[in-house]
């Protein structure tokens, strides 16, 4: 499908990474390794965490595009959810050249960037060693103005003004 360039000098995200979005873009990249083992086509989808759960969607398209497209919709109508990651069968370039490569790529709501990942493979297998592959885009990243009216975003600064109000009224 899409192609991206691996910085052998740049091999992990700056920052940590939020465990719920490590969970989701795991479990994916997972999901889409067993398929492949299994024989069966990887079709692009998304994995959407919303509480406990992870809700899978596919998103099949005639391009990269098309799919890239549909992935981007479905996760910026999500309501509820905490974290997605994108997965699709792709390729990577190295300093060994170009690998074919299970990629996720995922976010949290109200982050100006995302993150891609990736299992490498070829006619041997998969490596089921997860590669840091670079920044990504983010289909969340409208998301947290919602979450602050909804009062889910950062609960902590909404308690705060409540003391605050009620301090001036008494």
């Amino acid at each position: 499908m899409a192609d991206r360039m691996v910085d052998p000098e740049n091999n992990m995200p700056e920052g940590d990474i939020d465990d719920v979005l490590k969970t989701v873009i795991l479990a994916v990249l997972n999901e889409a390794a067993d398929k492949m083992e299994e024989g069966k086509d990887v079709i692009p989808f998304t994995g959407l965490a919303v509480k406990e759960n992870l809700f899978i969607e596919t998103h099949p398209g005639d391009d990269a595009e098309e799919c890239f497209l549909k992935a981007r919709q479905e996760v910026q109508g999500a309501r509820g959810a905490t974290a997605y990651a994108f997965c699709y069968d792709g390729y990577i370039e190295t300093e060994d050249g170009e690998r074919d490569a299970l990629i996720a790529e995922g976010g949290l709501p109200g982050e100006e960037q995302g993150y891609a990942f990736g299992y490498l493979y070829d006619e041997e297998g998969i490596d089921r060693e997860i590669v840091y592959i670079g920044l990504a885009p983010n289909f969340m990243e409208g998301l947290a103005l919602e979450l602050e009216m909804e009062g889910t975003l950062d609960r902590s600064q909404y308690a705060e003004e409540v003391q605050e109000e009620k301090g001036v009224q008494e």
